[in-house]
């Protein structure tokens, strides 16, 4: 019996009854529906209801529409976490229009790019970046409809625009009828590369892969109706990782934060009753290391979820010990944020400090979403011995998994070549099936034809109670071709410490073919979303050989 003959594919076809496209669109009018009153929004002494929010999402998304905004137009935003950014992820896909988050730590020129390759129709930008906004705009070859966003806990000055965003919510109507996208395939939104060289990719988000990644967020974090969330991540960063939409679904509160400070999260810990934020390990450090007379006591149990570099094992004991229970994530741009978890085992309560934080260490197994998580062999495509010794390349495969780079076929083959999303991340896979990552492909370091991880390197500096901060890169050498070299920020009010000291400390707790032979004191560049720029510190590292002086010590 062939498939169309099968039984049950007879009078059993698909149809509006029973079949409608996955978004996360749906989320927020069954919230605003059932929890019409409960808080949505905390900005300063701003609070806004779910109903009151759903409103102004559909008169954002009649607005739009009035203003000549179709279906598959991008409107682009540029904003701390404020409600309009929250907003606009409701408001600009109900529109049938495509959301694009910028980062509000780029150069003009990157932004002029970005609004160009995404052929933006409208820009709604916060006051405070209303100077590199007017000179990205002028640098485009579109015409774009500029709105301000004129935030009242924002600077005073700064409107660019045709309109302000409070004015365009006026024109448009609050019964808007809006749908669901045709297609659950259907781009929802757009968000670029870090582009550490070159122009940014553009990573096309569907409503299906949001959808189901902001569904795996809250089962993978167990995250109950009604929770208190606090926006210290970025909402231009994979659209939050997806957590506007996940809010949504539960009926969340957002407390907002426009600049994030170790003294204003402890506050709305301490008074606004947080539950849960997530966060860079940097943002980790930042609450670990705050002075004293800017830390608050809480009652509440409080859980960050953490993604980017792995956090140390030094930093996890820490935020266990603060009362802090941490949950380690990792993903990519192109893969909606998060899309592996370090699920946690009760029997791992029993261990100690230590071994807790190193399991913790590990980015773990697949998000329930997604389909498959391998660590493959980049050259056979064939999985690695799950022996936690066995490097590899991790791949991805699943419906959280980006549609492809806008207008970039060829970086899209290349990323998907053998059925799999490449995600140049270098790891192992333990016996238990969840992965660690080692680095990227590009940061391991060979010197003398061993491996070094430099991430193993970080972790015993990050060891040593001086250290605050510390990044390692490649440092070419004469004989060795590489050697690592440390880029390691103090802590304040702690006796400064020597490259030999350093140096010394990490022969102590691993090979001595693996310390740093370089050590380098000072801050370290990132991105706006809590990254090491590594790419900086390999030029750094490289411009010590070309000034050919002996340079035992430097501060950056």
């Amino acid at each position: 019996m062939s498939h169309v003959d099968s039984i049950y594919e007879k009078g059993l076809e698909r149809c509006e009854a029973n079949f409608t496209a996955l978004s996360p669109l749906s989320f927020i009018r069954r919230t605003a529906r059932v929890y019409p009153e409960h808080t949505a929004l905390v900005h300063g002494p701003q609070r806004q209801n779910w109903a009151d929010t759903y409103r102004r999402c559909r008169q954002l998304a009649s607005a739009l529409t009035r203003r000549g905004i179709k279906k598959g137009d991008t409107v682009a935003i540029m904003s701390p976490n404020v409600p309009a950014m929250y907003e606009a992820h409701f408001g600009v896909p109900m529109a049938g229009a495509v959301l694009n988050t910028l980062n509000i730590r780029l150069d003009a020129d990157t932004l002029a790019f970005i609004l160009d390759h995404g052929e933006a129709k409208a820009l709604i930008t916060d006051s405070e970046f209303s100077e590199v906004m007017t000179e990205a705009v002028a640098k485009t070859s579109r015409k774009i409809l500029v709105i301000d966003i004129d935030d009242p806990l924002g600077p005073k000055d700064g409107c660019i625009g045709e309109v302000t965003y409070e004015a365009l919510l006026a024109e448009g109507d609050p019964d808007f009828v809006w749908s669901l996208p045709d297609d659950e395939w259907q781009a929802i939104s757009l968000n670029y590369t870090s582009g550490t060289t070159g122009n940014p990719k553009g990573v096309v988000y569907h409503h299906r892969g949001a959808y189901l990644n902001a569904i795996s967020n809250l089962i993978g974090w167990e995250m109950a109706h009604h929770p208190v969330y606090l926006w210290t991540l970025p909402m231009f960063h994979c659209n939050g990782w997806c957590f506007p939409w996940a809010l949504a679904a539960v009926a969340g509160t957002s407390v907002c934060l426009r600049k994030i400070e170790p003294g204003p999260i402890y506050d709305a810990i301490a008074d606004a009753g947080i539950t849960h934020f997530c966060g860079a390990p940097v943002v980790l450090g930042m609450l670990i290391n705050a002075p004293e007379r800017e830390k608050r006591d809480f009652n509440q149990v409080v859980r960050v979820m953490t993604a980017a570099s792995p956090p140390p094992a030094a930093v996890l004991a820490a935020m266990e010990s603060a009362g802090i229970l941490v949950t380690h994530v990792y993903g990519l741009t192109e893969t909606y944020g998060p899309a592996v978890i370090c699920a946690w085992h009760e029997s791992w309560n029993a261990l100690s400090t230590a071994a807790r934080a190193e399991k913790n260490s590990r980015q773990g197994v697949p998000y329930h979403v997604l389909d498959q998580l391998e660590i493959f062999d980049p050259e056979t495509m064939t999985a690695v011995t799950a022996d936690g010794e066995t490097m590899g390349e991790a791949m991805f495969r699943g419906n959280n998994v980006m549609k492809g780079y806008l207008n970039n076929p060829e970086a899209t083959a290349a990323a998907f070549a053998g059925g799999w999303f490449h995600s140049g991340d270098l790891g192992v896979m333990h016996t238990d099936h969840y992965i660690q990552l080692k680095d990227r492909s590009k940061d391991i370091i060979i010197s003398g034809g061993e491996n070094i991880s430099s991430i193993e390197v970080e972790d015993v500096l990050y060891r040593h109670p001086a250290v605050l901060e510390a990044a390692v890169v490649a440092r070419p050498d004469e004989q060795w071709g590489e050697t690592p070299c440390a880029f390691i920020t103090l802590k304040q009010g702690l006796p400064d410490i020597t490259e030999s000291q350093v140096i010394d400390f990490c022969r102590e707790h691993m090979a001595r073919f693996k310390a740093p032979k370089t050590v380098l004191f000072g801050a370290l560049p990132k991105t706006s979303t809590g990254k090491v720029q590594k790419f900086k510190l390999r030029e750094r590292a490289l411009a010590l050989n070309e000034e050919k002086t002996n340079l035992s010590l430097i501060h950056i």
